[in-house]
């Protein structure tokens, strides 16, 4: 490497936002490695960063806008693209309404800050009720339990496990995902530190994780009921007198009186987790130096999610671990979105979907309302669709559903850089500059990350000729929607809001200040700051929220009288840390090996319906089915079944040339857009009611 270049920058890959340091020739990359000058990542990286590079030099990049044609995709100028689409919309909304245009943000938009500073503007450009994004697909119950009891949904606790002595651990697996909504690089060597510390890692979950391998215990929970086992850990520390609830807390005795009826020896059927287990839990965790409980997307994507977020957050209140080192602490950000959203996202059910009545949170409905109100004729019919940086086909429930309600658009256009299952109805593609092109801050991830941190990275190579930023793209787009464009419109980068935001921040710095410290800067360990970062009116912590405290009575409607199903196993999703969702499928390095893409179930299960190791299986639910190869292991619960997430590139018209070599099947094609968290309006990915049996027609897999 004597006649390369080095450059340092933050992967924006995933939520870790681990150091890099990249050697380049040219405008060649000739190697990506951790930088261990990091104060943050340390050196560590995970596989995913050398697929900066492939992005990079991806053949199926898009760099300019192209349009479907009858005859295929053709490329157009930035003109005709631009100008074309805001005529398209603004017609459909002069003949049926704001409201017959949606939009659909995608999980990336969170991950590049041009994006998120642009991409909202053009949202209320729009002036539609009809906003959508990955947010109800994944973590809304996060957003939604903060908003009720710390006064605003973007003040998230994060798990300090820097200092913790009990880590608990309830639908996550952070080696797999390397944190969410905790941002944290290196977590295996962090969780080993615990252990070495003399403390505990317990993960509950129904499989056994790349996480549970490296804990100090694993109990096995029958997917979906998770609620009932923090009623019931709660209880137990109410009826012992484990409590040390702080002063700032508000509804105790109204949460004590909620709990009471669900104790371990009522709920141990419905979890699997033995009676004793869970005393022998709550009793560890109450009585721990320090604890935290982090409950991640397993939680929220089932019927409680809502209910199981205010339980985590009320678990670690009442045993004293929230605001404390080693618990539940809350990040003070050299940028913070707190301040800036000015309260802009504390609404709730000002307005519901069209068909099913859904409520409206943060100025978004429902994702899984999306296809319905495409297909479900009437005033305000969705009729023309903006996806940015999103595959909802793959990421939403019932893809399948979806699918058909796209090639029903008047109008659809999509900002992205490939065409993916979801972009290929699009009429317009506006390819944005992306990766190693673009400057980035970390706006969203250092709000969650475990200490608090700041880094500016600049980029590595200046976009080509003819391509625009993402910024670039949403800010003329929303000139010509607004009327406020004329050939002399130029856009102004929105990086300029992040130095005015450092600079009147906690720790007064500005972008000049991040460019002379390359690697970052660490701005310290979590510090305790409540009451006064609380935005409830009364300055306390809800205990006991009066919307939460509603759905009590739906819980115990299910665990009285579980539902029943002609479909007799459970399914569930999971991850790999070489994956992203679905968009890190196009890097040969990242999927090559074994077939990932396999249904995990249990080797009694797979005796019971004759089924061997390897064999192609039929997996039918209420909405689809498919066929797959299915993989025994005892690393499963009995009575699940376990799909990864984020795969099935198979359909027609699909340009990703290594993601369609690798296909797989999306198990989105199973879950069912019916289904959801009815407090919150999340999507319900996790206990999916599904039968399995052996296929023989092999035909259907050449």
């Amino acid at each position: 490497m004597t006649n390369s270049s080095v450059h340092y920058r933050a992967c924006n890959l995933c939520e870790a936002i681990c150091g890099l340091e990249i050697h380049y020739t040219g405008h060649q990359v000739v190697s990506i490695a951790g930088d261990k000058s990091d104060p943050f990542s340390r050196g560590h990286v995970c596989p995913k960063a050398v697929a900066l590079k492939d992005i990079y030099e991806d053949p199926n990049r898009l760099k300019k806008p192209v349009r479907r044609t009858a005859a295929g995709w053709e490329e157009i100028t930035w003109e005709e693209a631009l100008e074309e689409v805001a005529a398209r919309l603004g017609k459909i909304q002069a003949s049926d309404g704001s409201d017959a245009v949606a939009m659909y943000a995608g999980n990336p938009s969170v991950h590049n800050s041009g994006t998120y500073l642009a991409g909202t503007n053009l949202m209320r450009a729009l002036k539609t009720k009809n906003i959508f994004s990955a947010t109800s697909a994944d973590q809304l119950p996060h957003h939604f339990a903060a908003w009720q009891q710390f006064g605003h949904p973007f003040l998230l606790p994060i798990p300090d496990i820097d200092r913790t002595d009990f880590w608990l651990i309830l639908g996550a697996n952070p080696l797999a995902s390397n944190g969410s909504l905790m941002t944290a690089p290196d977590v295996a060597n962090r969780l080993k530190a615990i252990q070495q510390r003399g403390g505990k890692v317990v993960v509950v979950d129904p499989r056994y994780t790349e996480t549970a391998t490296k804990a100090d215990a694993h109990f096995f929970i029958r997917p979906a009921t998770d609620v009932f086992l923090l009623l019931a850990m709660l209880q137990v520390i109410f009826e012992e007198k484990l409590e040390k609830v702080p002063a700032y807390a508000d509804g105790l005795e109204e949460l004590k009186a909620l709990v009471a009826a669900f104790s371990p020896e009522q709920v141990t059927e419905r979890t699997g987790i033995e009676t004793a287990h869970i005393r022998q839990l709550a009793r560890e965790f109450a009585n721990a130096p320090s604890a935290v409980a982090y409950g991640r997307i397993g939680l929220s994507t089932q019927a409680f999610g809502g209910a199981c977020q205010w339980l985590v957050n009320a678990l670690n209140c009442v045993t004293g671990n929230l605001d404390k080192a080693g618990g539940a602490m809350f990040t003070q950000p050299a940028m913070d979105i707190l301040a800036a959203s000015k309260g802009e996202y504390n609404k709730y059910n000002r307005y519901q979907s069209r068909v099913r009545g859904l409520p409206e949170f943060m100025g978004e409905l429902p994702v899984s309302t999306l296809a319905e109100e495409i297909l479900t004729e009437g005033e305000g019919q969705i009729k023309a669709l903006i996806t940015s940086c999103g595959n909802p086909i793959l990421s939403t429930p019932n893809g399948q559903q979806l699918d058909r309600a796209f090639e029903t658009l008047e109008f659809m256009v999509s900002i992205d850089i490939y065409i993916n299952e979801t972009t290929r109805h699009a009429h317009l593609i506006l390819p944005p500059a992306t990766g190693l092109e673009v400057a980035h801050y970390d706006l969203t991830f250092n709000a969650l990350a475990i200490r608090n941190v700041a880094r500016w990275s600049e980029p590595l190579f200046s976009k080509e000729t003819g391509t625009k930023y993402d910024w670039e793209i949403f800010q003329e787009l929303t000139a010509r929607l607004t009327g406020h464009y004329s050939p002399s419109f130029t856009p102004e980068d929105p990086h300029a809001k992040v130095d005015l935001a450092l600079r009147f921040g906690k720790y007064k710095l500005s972008l000049d200040t991040l460019r002379q410290h390359p690697h970052g800067l660490d701005l310290g360990a979590l510090e305790p700051c409540l009451p006064a970062r609380l935005q409830t009116s009364n300055k306390k912590v809800g205990l006991a929220p009066p919307l939460l405290v509603k759905d009590v009575e739906r819980i115990k409607k299910a665990l009285a009288q579980p539902a029943s199903s002609d479909f007799d196993l459970l399914l569930i999703n999971r991850r790999h840390v070489r994956d992203n969702n679905s968009w890190m499928h196009n890097s040969e390095r990242l999927v090559k090996g074994r077939n990932r893409c396999t249904l995990l179930m249990h080797p009694q299960d797979a005796q019971q319906r004759g089924i061997e190791t390897g064999a192609k299986v039929e997996v039918l639910s209420r909405v689809g089915e498919l066929k797959v190869e299915v993989e025994l292991t005892e690393k499963i619960m009995r009575g699940v079944v376990s799909l990864p997430h984020g795969y099935g590139h198979g359909r027609g018209g699909v340009r990703l040339n290594v993601a369609q070599a690798h296909a797989g099947v999306s198990v989105n094609d199973l879950t069912d857009e019916q289904v959801l968290d009815d407090l919150t309006g999340n999507a319900v990915f996790g206990g999916v009611p599904v039968r399995v049996q052996n296929c023989y027609d092999l035909r259907s897999f050449v």
